[in-house]
């Protein structure tokens, strides 16, 4: 029975390990000068080396070679600890023992010495999955082990560690290594293993595995099995289900140059072809992601894991795109590769994404208009439907109509929106009978008003939901239709966000309360609570005629 790739090259040295260096050296400096730590905690994604850097620090500790030479991977203890056979290192997974129990069981072990080597070292893998009743029972082993125990804890997140543990150990934090350390790293195994492979089917291999060894080695392993003496880059292509880069970059030039028809029948041969859409929609945004670097920094050398080939025509592509493009195609198709997962048209999303981007991003105005005549519009009384004469005009047409004809200042009627304001309620009962429940709800989030002759903005405070739900083209007819009744003359909507409303070109600031007239307050403590007013109050009006300056 063969060995699996992953373990039959795992790091047996320091310097085997790829693409840690700063972990490395320092503990092969603590080594030499003798500092090493009693607790380590190891984090960082799966398949970075935490747990190989674990077992050579351990070997390191117990290897009887001379110092500059540990570990030596040829003395007793090193092979022990190679084979899975050494005593004294105990490796723990906190996955399947995070009970309270098997701490307690580690803790009453922890003071027995050594049995071969010159110290018991303990790796608790995956440690976050203690309960927090071991971790309370680890916490003072940590802070004070004895002098022949060290521990390395091990973990992919971090986060979910107590501070108070985190605290006691020495933290060293794996990083993801880059696409072409891991292809040269793969290089060296096809040429151990009496393989050839082409340099870009490894660094195919190295940027899928997304910075993780492991995975990169595993499916370099499974390259072998294909049935082929040569790794190749269509193999690869094959294995993974992925597309190849000339039609990535085939379909990001229809994108580039708006084609959404070549751009549908790429899609379309790729579903023919039996192709991977998730896998293809995560390449165009990969390949869209170098495109945005190129067109933010214009430096190639930050694309050195890509073949120089394909940097040369992303260059081409990121002068053929604006940025704004760029960036709303990579939120696009993001979001296409999320909900690629299934449906009776699984290509749907990804040529949804494809149409709204080549037609460009959708921009709400600021405030939508609909213009209705309550002298024609019908009313069906029978079904409650409110049918508005007048429809909603397209934003480009709406925009040369404005520039076509001459602005014309409106002028607020005070008095009118102080009415319409203390009759809200009446007129959301009105909303409620003709428009529906939804529109209703969303009508209650508007914080003032202001009328003119012909235009009535609403204000809905910081809700953009309301707001939006009412401007929303199947609502707002209505709506519209509904207050033009109510107030027995044509009215425009204007749906706005912010505490007050504002009438483009006023004349005089609206007030959604006037000063005049009886305190609704006061109303409030009559109607509501059933206060009685003692005496009536003076409009403030009448109390500025009544006072006369003195002499």
């Amino acid at each position: 029975m063969s060995t699996a790739l992953y373990r039959k090259w795992r790091s047996q040295t320091f310097d085997e390990v790829v693409g840690q260096e700063h972990v490395t050296q320092t503990l092969k400096n603590a080594l030499r000068d003798g500092r090493v730590a009693h607790a380590y905690l190891f984090s960082g994604p799966r398949g970075t080396g935490k747990t190989s850097t674990a077992r050579i620090l351990a070997k390191a500790l117990n290897c009887s070679a001379p110092e500059a030479e540990r570990p030596c991977n040829r003395c007793p203890t090193c092979q022990a600890i190679t084979e899975g056979r050494m005593i004294d290192l105990i490796e723990i997974d906190a996955a399947s023992n995070n009970s309270v129990d098997d701490i307690r069981e580690l803790r009453d072990k922890v003071g027995f010495r050594p049995s071969e080597g010159r110290f018991k070292i303990y790796i608790i893998d995956e440690v976050h999955m203690l309960s927090s009743s071991a971790f309370n029972a680890l916490l003072k082993t940590l802070e004070e082990p004895p002098p022949h125990a060290r521990f390395i804890l091990a973990t992919t997140e971090p986060h979910k560690i107590p501070a108070t543990v985190i605290s006691r150990c020495q933290r060293f934090d794996f990083r993801r290594i880059p696409a072409p350390e891991i292809a040269q790293h793969l290089q060296r195994i096809v040429d151990a293993e009496g393989f050839s492979a082409e340099p870009d089917a490894l660094l195919m291999i190295g940027r899928s595995a997304q910075g993780c060894m492991r995975d990169a080695v595993s499916l370099l392993d499974q390259m072998f099995s294909f049935g082929h003496d040569r790794v190749t880059l269509m193999q690869v292509q094959q294995v993974l289900g992925a597309v190849n880069t000339q039609t990535v970059i085939e379909f990001i030039g229809a994108v580039a140059a708006r084609d959404a028809q070549r751009g549908l029948a790429l899609i379309h041969k790729l579903m023919t072809d039996g192709a991977s859409l998730t896998e293809f929609c995560q390449q165009v945004v990969e390949q869209l992601r170098a495109v945005m670097v190129l067109q933010m920094t214009n430096n190639p050398a930050l694309l050195d894991d890509l073949p120089a080939e394909t940097v040369q025509q992303m260059q081409a592509q990121a002068k053929q795109m604006d940025l704004a493009t760029t960036l709303y195609a990579i939120k696009r198709f993001s979001t296409a590769a999320n909900e690629l997962k299934g449906g009776f048209q699984p290509q749907l999303p990804l040529e949804m994404a494809l149409i709204e981007v080549v037609q460009g991003e959708a921009t709400a105005p600021p405030s939508v208009v609909v213009r209705t005549s309550p002298s024609t519009a019908a009313v069906n009384t029978e079904q409650g439907a409110v049918k508005p004469a007048a429809q909603e005009k397209q934003p480009q047409q709406a925009k040369s109509d404005d520039q076509s004809q001459p602005k014309r200042e409106s002028i607020v009627d005070v008095e009118t929106s102080r009415r319409l304001w203390a009759r809200w309620k009446e007129f959301l009962g009105v909303v409620r009978s003709q428009c529906g429940q939804q529109a209703t709800a969303a009508l209650h989030a508007v914080r003032d008003v202001a009328v003119s002759d012909h235009v009535v903005a609403l204000a809905f405070g910081g809700n953009e939901f309301s707001r939006n739900l009412v401007a929303k083209p199947d609502v707002l007819p209505g709506v519209a239709a509904a207050l033009s009744r109510f107030m027995g003359r044509e009215v425009t909507i204007e749906c706005q966000l912010g505490e007050k409303a504002v009438l483009v070109g006023q004349a005089v600031v609206v007030q959604a309360q006037a000063t005049d007239g009886p305190d609704p307050l006061i109303e409030f403590a009559v109607h509501d609570l059933g206060a009685q007013v003692m005496q009536s109050p003076t409009p403030s009006s009448q109390r500025k005629r009544q006072t006369s300056p003195t002499a």
